[in-house]
């Protein structure tokens, strides 16, 4: 079969869902499928490879994309976003739809933008239409989620979790959907943990400064309160408009020689932090409009040998085996991290490295993939 991966989300964009698109395309065409990446116009440095090729040509408009998507000749279409779930009415062909989680609480993906401004005699006021035209879109966007969501052939959610929210949210989904989780992709599966010999525990988090749910604050205020009695290099991967917030917190802390930041690390190098690395830090909580619907990232550090510190909240409690690939917090907040921290440089919770890098690789793409294709049919 020929199946149109619809994800405007991908390499070299950094995410789950950018991970999870373009992980689950590599896994149908080892299953000896044809596959097409449907990707933004916006991504400029676009992934080809000898399997299966990529397209960018994603404008993020439903007007505009439809009939652009509607051109091609596939036998079947995998939506990876929640937002695109319109096209689910406009092909004539099935669409199975991926849902992670924030893209149908919240949908980000603004595909149903007029652009007011578009029109002739509403140009010159561009700048002043601006916001209109973005909340309208909005509740466009929200309205043809509402409408097509339970016309596709089928949806994959990345949790129990995710499936749990998704069908209190639509119930007219009942019956539609599949837990198909997510894998774990071949680049880590193939090292070995590297044996920490500074005798300074290395603790690691990998996340978008963007959010307030992954609560890096509070995992600053609990080891502040832990500096004068722990030696540990905190080292804190990712980008995002909260950065600059959180080295000054940091800074007033007086973490400054315990933590640093690093920014977007090409992913050998983060690959190289998380073998070396005794512990990573994901305690993120649950959000009326966004939660943590699988994390891959868990699953990643758990393949390096590193065990995880989460909330055991949302999709973080299936993504990590208690006692085998990492260990819970119950709450969020800056005491239970304190103390669990308190426990790892203790060393009161020890993990075997090779368990924890089992539970991580049986989670496979191919099982995703395998998963999905009765519904291309």
């Amino acid at each position: 079969m020929h199946i149109g991966i619809v994800s405007p989300e991908f390499p070299p964009g950094i995410g789950g869902v950018e991970t999870y698109a373009y992980e689950y395309t590599k896994a149908l065409t080892q299953l000896g499928h044809t596959a097409t990446v449907f990707t933004s116009v916006d991504n400029e440095a676009h992934i080809y490879t000898e399997t299966f090729s990529v397209q960018p040509v994603l404008r993020i408009r439903r007007r505009l994309d439809s009939p652009i998507l509607r051109g091609y000749a596939v036998d079947a279409w995998h939506v990876m976003n929640a937002a695109y779930s319109w096209l689910a009415v406009d092909a004539d062909r099935p669409v199975v739809i991926s849902v992670h989680g924030n893209d149908f609480l919240r949908p980000y993906l603004n595909t149903g933008r007029p652009d007011l401004f578009r029109f002739r005699l509403l140009w010159r006021f561009k700048n002043q239409l601006r916001n209109l035209d973005k909340h309208i879109g909005h509740a466009i966007t929200r309205s043809a989620l509402n409408r097509s969501i339970n016309k596709a052939a089928h949806i994959l959610t990345n949790s129990r979790y995710t499936e749990k929210v998704f069908l209190e949210r639509f119930p007219a989904c009942r019956g539609m959907t599949t837990p198909a989780m997510v894998g774990l992709g071949s680049d880590f599966t193939q090292r070995e943990h590297l044996e920490n010999t500074t005798g300074r525990p290395r603790l690691i988090t990998i996340s978008r400064l963007s959010e307030p749910r992954k609560n890096i604050d509070l995992v600053l205020k609990a080891l502040a309160r832990l500096k004068d009695d722990y030696e540990f290099l905190y080292t804190i991967i990712g980008d995002g408009h909260f950065r600059h917030d959180l080295e000054d917190l940091c800074e007033r802390l007086g973490l400054r020689e315990q933590v640093e930041f690093l920014g977007f690390v090409e992913k050998d190098k983060l690959m190289e932090r998380l073998l070396s690395s005794d512990l990573f830090i994901l305690t993120s909580s649950i959000l009326p409009v966004s939660h943590e619907g699988f994390g891959i990232v868990y699953l990643e550090a758990a393949a390096c040998g590193t065990p995880s510190l989460a909330a055991n909240l949302a999709g973080a409690a299936e993504a990590v085996k208690d006692g085998t690939s990492g260990y819970f917090v119950q709450e969020a907040n800056v005491a239970s991290i304190e103390v669990a921290l308190k426990q790892h440089f203790d060393n009161s919770v020890p993990f075997d490295t090779s368990s924890c890098q089992a539970f991580a690789r049986s989670f496979t793409w191919q099982s995703v993939a395998e998963t999905a294709l009765p519904f291309y049919v």
